[in-house]
């Protein structure tokens, strides 16, 4: 009977989720996305005649005389030389990200951090100023705290859903504006063209992490950002096999500005890391659909758990950022946070007791992944500092993968089961 109830209460939660998804439909997120995320711009062709881009798993490139080689590095002509400067499989993959990105250029990166890295190296140095979101991804906030400071630059980590607060902490001496939207873990949902009015005010470069949702889902660019950033081992590639990063660049300008750190600094993608992220990327399209829809499903689920105190989803009506998320995202993606009433020690139970979900970090691939932030991603964090962005040691992060909803409902159910009843209370 118990189980019976369950499916008979999913129900309505099924009808509240196609209704929902129904704010997001005008913007048509896929209406030319997935051939574009296949078919590429077929500016570069295999000699051979492949019809995907093969793997130019080589460290060097011949040129045709002394000549060449002069012109190659004197930039005369666009020939491939160097994998660690450029490579035909690397390359292909740039241009359709820069594409679906709506950007001018992308820049392929060894992994997200290099991506974040390169972004920092090349626009920030010492005496300068960058305001960066309190809940970014723990590393993206720890190597500012960490190493940059070591340098001279100095970070103000905001609230970055406040705009009020964001020009509050603009100092003469800001150069950067830095954030993600969605946030990690908080999933918080920023206001990108108000925050491009900032920027462009105080005459500010705006960068965006978009990680959590991807272009399928939201292009930065389109909204006034200057620079768009992914760590690519996520959705992008969605298989859990490759580490990789990218940063797509408003003009050919800033990437002229950028790629040169790539270079020099050794933060260079693979051909065959290139290769798996195209793979991963022509699915990028339907991987996007079945997460998000079940996504949607399960915190609508969550959200009327007896044993679960709160949701942030950017789908829910509950989410404080909701009208935000329907302007500016195209839909509200595969991440889910929440909490349960008993807290930290209720939030292990659930996690111990997980198993389809795999207990795990990252985000964005085929598999469902659930972790504890505060503990794992956020670790390097202080509690202070973790508290006051909002990461509460009871925060759960799910990222949904592209399973049945049922299944991974009915282990989420079976993990709340483990939950006692005075945990949640």
């Amino acid at each position: 009977m118990r189980a019976a109830s369950r499916r008979m209460g999913c129900v309505p939660a099924l009808l509240q989720a196609a209704s929902l998804a129904l704010a997001y439909a005008s913007h048509s997120p896929m209406q030319g996305f997935a051939t574009k995320a296949v078919h590429g711009t077929q500016a570069l062709k295999d000699e051979l005649g492949s019809v995907i881009m093969p793997i130019y798993q080589t460290s060097t490139f011949r040129f045709k005389s002394a000549e060449h080689g002069a012109a190659c590095f004197a930039g005369e002509v666009d020939d491939f030389i160097y994998t660690r400067i450029n490579n035909p499989t690397v390359r292909e993959l740039e241009q359709t990200l820069a594409i679906l990105e709506e950007g001018a250029e992308t820049i392929c990166t060894s992994s997200g951090m290099a991506a974040v890295n390169v972004v920092f190296f090349g626009l920030l140095s010492k005496g300068s100023h960058v305001i960066c979101h309190e809940t970014c991804y723990g590393p993206s906030r720890s190597v500012l705290e960490a190493h940059y400071a070591r340098f001279g630059v100095e970070a103000s980590f905001v609230d970055t859903c406040d705009v009020a607060a964001v020009e509050a902490a603009v100092k003469p001496n800001t150069v950067l504006l830095y954030l993600e939207t969605p946030s990690n873990p908080t999933v918080s949902v920023a206001d990108l063209p108000a925050l491009s009015q900032v920027a462009k005010l105080h005459n500010l470069t705006l960068c965006v992490d978009n990680t959590f949702l991807g272009p399928a889902l939201q292009t930065p660019l389109t909204f006034g950002a200057d620079i768009v950033l992914h760590s690519m081992t996520k959705s992008i590639n969605g298989h859990a096999d490759v580490v990789a990063g990218c940063i797509v660049t408003q003009t050919k300008e800033m990437a002229a500005r950028l790629r040169p750190i790539m270079i020099t600094m050794g933060m260079c993608l693979d051909a065959n890391s290139a290769f798996l992220t195209r793979r991963g990327l022509k699915t990028l399209p339907l991987r996007v659909e079945r997460a998000q829809d079940s996504a949607m499903r399960l915190a609508l689920y969550l959200e009327s758990h007896a044993k679960v105190a709160w949701v942030r989803y950017p789908g829910l009506e509950s989410h404080p950022q909701h009208e935000v998320a329907k302007r500016i995202m195209k839909g509200p993606g595969s991440m889910i946070s929440f909490g349960l009433k008993g807290g930290l020690d209720a939030g292990k139970k659930l996690l111990n007791s997980v198993k389809l979900c795999a207990l795990a970090v990252s985000l964005g691939g085929v598999e469902t992944l659930i972790q504890h932030p505060a503990s794992m991603t956020h670790a390097k964090l202080s509690p202070q500092a973790r508290l006051k962005a909002g990461v509460s040691d009871d925060l759960i992060r799910l990222s949904v993968g592209i399973e049945e909803t049922e299944a991974v409902m009915a282990d989420l159910a079976q993990a709340l089961e483990s939950v006692d009843a005075g945990d949640a209370t």
